[in-house]
């Protein structure tokens, strides 16, 4: 590749072009958001999501009418190539005048019955040196409260997966997706 500048800048290519590494961005600067398939969570103990690229800087987890068989808690998990990290954590959620704290993943909610569906979301940030932050809130579907929530993690290496549990509950209703950048 011959590369030639002159006083308008422009740049010829006479040859093959190799690019590695380059993130594409979007109008105005900002970051492209990659959406991941959205997961059904009618069945099964955790929705996972892997793959995730070495480069993104936040994700968004989006929940949909999801609800549990049983009494439980939403909670998200890190994880890297060596798996879910399931320590560590420092975790609040507040609904209403309950609060709650967990230090086995992000906690999204202190509600904890079979009767309710959970929509809303939960952005992830890093802050760099594999620390990140989480902040998010969602609604029940009865109406009966609004569940807010924030964490910090550090996790062991670098983000490739993110899991959304019950801790063993089994889901029964709605679906989870991610976005990324």
């Amino acid at each position: 590749m011959t590369i030639t500048l002159n006083g308008t800048t422009g740049i010829t290519n006479t040859g093959a072009l190799s690019v590695t590494g380059i993130t594409t961005l979007g109008a105005l600067g900002s970051s492209v958001i990659t959406s991941a398939t959205a997961i059904a969570t009618t069945s099964g103990t955790t929705a996972d999501f892997t793959g995730i690229p070495s480069w993104v800087k936040r994700i968004t987890v989006m929940l949909n009418g999801v609800s549990f068989a049983t009494t439980s808690n939403v909670l998200i998990q890190l994880g890297t190539s060596s798996g879910i990290e399931a320590t560590g954590y420092s975790s609040t959620a507040s609904s209403g005048t309950s609060i709650g704290n967990n230090t086995t993943g992000f906690l999204n909610d202190t509600v904890s019955s079979t009767a309710t569906t959970q929509s809303g979301l939960m952005i992830i940030a890093t802050l760099g040196s594999n620390i990140w932050v989480a902040s998010g809130n969602s609604g029940l579907g009865n109406a009966t409260a609004v569940n807010v929530n924030a964490g910090v993690k550090t996790l062991s290496g670098t983000l490739d997966r993110i899991r959304v549990t019950g801790n063993g509950a089994a889901f029964d209703a709605g679906s989870i997706n991610i976005l990324y950048e």
